[in-house]
């Protein structure tokens, strides 16, 4: 495997991490532990930059000119990469909504 096929493959496997850490991170919102929450955004937030690192590399080569060619495997990078982009934003609103609910918990209790 070389070139534009690891690039891909790159960004798959780092957007797959950054979407587990996300999920990991609701998980953790959803039984109040919005520190490790915290934790977990971050560490997708890692996740996630190291799939960006190959990706831009693809976005300057077509910048000079030289474009990739458009492949199967491009377009589940560039399509994992943006899903967890998205997961990540609806993951974030999802921790504010189990904060919210806490809250009225305590009121109640």
């Amino acid at each position: 495997m070389e070139g534009l096929e690891l690039i891909c493959f790159q960004i798959i496997s780092a957007s797959g991490g950054a979407k587990s850490a996300y999920m990991a991170a609701l998980e953790a919102a959803k039984e109040g532990n919005y520190e490790e929450a915290e934790n977990m955004i971050k560490e997708g937030d890692e996740m996630l930059n190291q799939g960006h690192a190959p990706h831009a590399t693809l976005v300057q080569q077509e910048a000079a000119g030289h474009s990739p060619e458009v492949s199967l495997i491009l377009i589940h990078a560039e399509d994992q990469m943006m899903g967890a982009e998205t997961f990540k934003a609806m993951v974030e609103q999802l921790i504010d909504v189990y904060k919210e609910l806490d809250a009225l918990k305590a009121k109640v209790a």
